[in-house]
């Protein structure tokens, strides 16, 4: 397995830090990128997005947890909404979650800037996939 080209840009936005680990050894093993950063609540990742300093390391792909403290993935997509118009960058979202309840599905689903909505965890087949798919 190589590099999807061009290499993507990642950025994880979840609490559990062991599935941050788990997902950043994936995503390692399998090659899919070189950069990773990783945020552990909406607003950290809102607060990085809206600094013009960081306008040319702006992620190619989010994977955004629903359930986190300080402000959720529903917070943050509120807050994404608002500011998409500056970023001047298409960034490809996907919701992972261990939840498999129907209203967070069609929550997500309803919200046209999520790609996807993911179950966690992600298997490395699933993954790669995703990667492909924001290529």
């Amino acid at each position: 397995m190589t590099l999807i080209s061009p290499a993507k840009t990642v950025c994880v936005i979840d609490d559990d830090k062991i599935y941050i680990y788990g997902l950043k050894k994936l995503i390692s093993i399998k090659q899919l990128s070189p950069n990773l950063m990783e945020f552990y609540n909406g607003k950290e990742a809102i607060d990085f997005l809206t600094d013009p300093e960081n306008l040319n390391s702006l992620p190619d792909i989010i994977f955004l947890d629903i359930n986190m403290p300080v402000m959720d993935g529903w917070g943050f997509m509120e807050s994404f909404v608002k500011i998409k118009p500056q970023l001047g960058k298409k960034i490809t979202i996907y919701m992972v979650s261990s939840s498999i309840n129907d209203d967070d599905i069609e929550r997500a689903k309803s919200i046209s800037d999520i790609t996807d909505y993911v179950i966690k965890p992600i298997s490395p087949d699933t993954l790669v996939e995703l990667f492909r798919l924001a290529a």
